[in-house]
C-alpha cells in the first residue's frame, strides 16, 4: 500500500489500527470543519478554494457512509487510495442501499464543481454558493443515518 496517496484520516487509521466507528466519527468531524472553512473561503471570494472545500465535504461524507456500511472502503484500503471512479460508484451504491437518490446527485454536483471550479477555475462564487445547500443536506443526512443506526 502506498501510504503517501492515502488521506490523513486513512493513514492514521491504518497505522494505529483504529476502530472503524472512530474513523467514521473522524470523517464526520472533518466534513463539518471543512464546511465551516468553506463558508469562510466563500466570504473571502475565493471560488477556486471554495470549490475544493465543497468537494472535500462531499468526499468525506461518501467515505464515512462507505466505511459505515463497509462498502468500497476495503477496495480503497487495498488499492491505497480512493479513486474518483470508486467514489462515484460508492455514491451510486449508497443511493440504492439507502433508497436516497439525492446522494448520487450531490456527488455529481460536487464532482462537477471539483472539475470546473477547482481544476479549471471557471465557476464564480455565486456558482459555488448555489450548491452549498446540497452539501449541507448530505452532511445532515449522513449524521442522521449514522446516529439512527447506532441507537
Amino acid at each position: 500500500m502506498n501510504r503517501r496517496e492515502l488521506s490523513l484520516v486513512d493513514l492514521i487509521a491504518s497505522i494505529l489500527e483504529i476502530d472503524p466507528k472512530t474513523v467514521v466519527e473522524a470523517r464526520v468531524e472533518l466534513a463539518e470543519n471543512t464546511l465551516r472553512r468553506l463558508r469562510s473561503i466563500l466570504k473571502r471570494g475565493d471560488a477556486v478554494q471554495g470549490s475544493e472545500k465543497l468537494y472535500k465535504v462531499v468526499e468525506e461524507c461518501i467515505k464515512a457512509l462507505a466505511q459505515y456500511y463497509n462498502l468500497e472502503h476495503q477496495i480503497a484500503v487495498k488499492e491505497g487510495r480512493w479513486w474518483i471512479q470508486l467514489l462515484g460508484k460508492t455514491s451510486r451504491r449508497l443511493s440504492k442501499i439507502l433508497k436516497e437518490p439525492k446522494i448520487e446527485c450531490v456527488w455529481a454536483v460536487a464532482y462537477d464543481i471539483h472539475v470546473w471550479g477547482f481544476h479549471e477555475g471557471k465557476y464564480s462564487i455565486e456558482d459555488i454558493e448555489e450548491d452549498v445547500e446540497h452539501v449541507k443536506w448530505l452532511l445532515n443526512y449522513m449524521r442522521q443515518v449514522i446516529t439512527a443506526k447506532q441507537h
